[in-house]
């Protein structure tokens, strides 16, 4: 088996980092954030960015200790057992399908406003078509995307500012109550962050470069992410921004630099394609994963021998997308999606500490404080997001349960 080239070093893996993370989350993530805190939605903002480098710690190291595809699949099975393992992978699965539906009504929300539903719809449709044919991101259209999603930001801050709307009158009326709230939704724009986690087979010195790059990335990332939602609240207040699924784009309308109002409306829609097209790839093949395991059905399992991609997993995922779609909003999907991924990384951080001190165990304090703030933020989420994450962890655990069962037998 040919090894991997270690060539990347703190600074290259550091700019993978901000590719995964500045993505299209920032452009509808302030409108939620903001109805459950108000301006509090900024400390909510800080919270997050801690629980994410505590994950993102623990990711790195497992990954130094289970250097295979899965994850949190993987380390969880490992580390706590079978069973753990299985809802590792089936959370992944539910939270990031839902993922998938708040990009496509992103998407909409800021290229077809009035039409979400419909053209959300059609956005999955078009993407899974081209995952079916093997189109997938590289790492040039990344960079793109990179530049296009910052373009829109700094014309969103520029806006904001010089518009003539900003106050500081508008960074009062924080909710104390829905700051954990805030930033469980928040949780949702660092998304991508254990992308660097995984690269520890093409950096060089991985032991010194990652634990480097991990924290410098999400300190980069919450800057820009502070300095926009500062810049939104003081232009509209949090009313403005909870009153509309694309946030950024009412920024922009309510001053004197409306014209710009294209600019960010093309940044928010290429990063949601963008988002939208890692994201069923990154679904399709872990339920592919699972389903070669039996975890999921195995006519889940099968290879498009032309195309060689994973045709019966995508189409499977882009139906439920295309439901979650139809029938919840923005804010609901980001909800649903954040308890999903909370309770992934939480697993991440129970496998982190059966980690022993040889194996490059991180500090105690940071897998613990990981496991508490994923645990804290997924059950003060919205409350149909608690109970539809928990009547899809049931539903999980009876499946397994049930394939366990039939195993034995």
């Amino acid at each position: 088996m040919t090894a991997l080239v270690r060539r990347l070093r703190v600074t290259d893996a550091v700019v993978v980092g901000l590719g995964a993370m500045l993505g299209a989350g920032v452009f509808a993530v302030f409108a939620p954030a903001a109805q459950a805190a108000g301006a509090g939605l900024l400390i909510g903002l800080g919270i997050a960015a801690v629980v994410a480098f505590c994950n993102a710690t623990s990711s790195a190291r497992l990954a130094a200790q289970h250097p295979e595809s899965g994850g949190t699949y993987v380390y969880a099975r490992e580390r706590l057992g079978p069973f753990w393992g299985f809802q590792a992978g089936w959370s992944f699965v539910v939270g990031k399908t839902a993922s998938c539906a708040a990009m496509a009504l992103t998407f909409a929300s800021y290229a077809a406003p009035g039409h979400t539903r419909l053209v959300g719809v059609l956005a999955v449709v078009a993407v899974t078509a081209l995952s079916y044919r093997g189109v997938q991101r590289s790492a040039r259209v990344s960079l793109v995307i990179v530049a296009l999603t910052l373009v829109a930001l700094v014309v969103v801050v520029v806006a904001a500012l010089t518009g003539g709307t900003a106050s500081t009158t508008n960074l009062t009326g924080v909710d104390p109550g829905g700051i954990l709230q805030s930033a469980g939704l928040l949780f949702f724009a660092f998304a991508g962050y254990a992308r660097i986690a995984t690269l520890g087979d093409e950096v060089v010195d991985p032991r010194r470069t990652i634990p480097r790059a991990i924290p410098l990335a999400l300190g980069i990332v919450l800057v820009v992410y502070l300095v926009v939602g500062v810049s939104a609240l003081l232009a509209v207040g949090p009313d403005g921004l909870a009153a509309t699924a694309a946030p950024l784009r009412a920024v922009v309308e309510a001053g004197s630099w409306a014209a710009l109002s294209p600019v960010v409306q093309v940044g928010a829609a290429v990063a949601s394609l963008g988002a939208l097209l890692a994201l069923v790839l990154g679904v399709s093949r872990t339920t592919l994963a699972m389903a070669r395991q039996r975890e999921l059905p195995p006519v889940l399992a099968a290879v498009d021998p032309r195309h060689g991609v994973p045709y019966r997993a995508e189409l499977a995922v882009a139906a439920v997308v295309i439901v979650l779609v139809a029938t919840l909003d923005v804010r609901g999907a980001i909800g649903f999606s954040s308890f999903g991924v909370l309770t992934y990384y939480a697993l991440t951080n129970a496998s982190a500490l059966r980690l022993a001190p040889h194996e490059g165990r991180p500090p105690r304090w940071v897998s613990v404080l990981g496991l508490v703030g994923c645990t804290v933020l997924a059950v003060t989420l919205p409350l149909p997001s608690i109970l539809g994450g928990l009547a899809v962890a049931v539903a999980g655990a009876i499946t397994w349960a049930i394939r366990h069962r039939r195993t034995r037998t």
